[in-house]
């Protein structure tokens, strides 16, 4: 009988093949591929971060039986106007046939204990303006501060 049940969990070292091809989704998705894909030593990069200890970088996956359905990637790092860290939750990917099956929930809720259990007072994200799927989950598991982003890549 095949194990039904979603669950989340940190990544493995071995987890890596699995891994990839998310990843990989998730980049696309932003425009990152063919000619503007990320180069292969950010991507090795990444991974092995998640494995060091000095790095506040984590990731998770959501697997149902043997098949990894989605990730997420999240940094802890101080914050000018509160005690303990924040969490900024960078990356969520769910393979599109697992989209709608609360996949991106249990992720964003496995992100949320972990901070809680960190001593984090906050999880924030941001999301592209198109992204409209998703921004119907955010709408219904975040507060919304009001704020908006601005950024400059140097």
């Amino acid at each position: 009988m095949t194990d039904t049940t979603l669950h989340v969990r940190a990544v493995a070292r071995d987890d890596f093949d699995a891994w990839l091809p998310l990843w990989n989704g998730y980049n696309r998705f932003y425009g990152r591929f063919g000619e503007t894909a990320l180069p292969e030593h950010i991507t090795r990069t990444t991974w092995s971060r998640f494995f060091d200890g000095y790095e506040p970088m984590h990731a998770f996956v959501a697997v149902r039986g043997e098949r990894v359905l989605g990730l997420v990637h999240f940094i802890y790092h101080r914050n000018t106007i509160m005690e303990g860290p924040i969490c900024y939750l960078q990356d969520l990917f769910t393979v599109e046939d697992a989209r709608g099956q609360g996949v991106g929930r249990a992720l964003i809720e496995a992100v949320y204990a972990h901070a809680k259990d960190s001593n984090a007072s906050r999880v924030y994200w941001h999301t592209h303006e198109t992204n409209h799927t998703a921004m119907r989950l955010y709408d219904d598991v975040a507060n919304k501060p009001g704020f908006v982003m601005y950024r400059k890549d140097i």
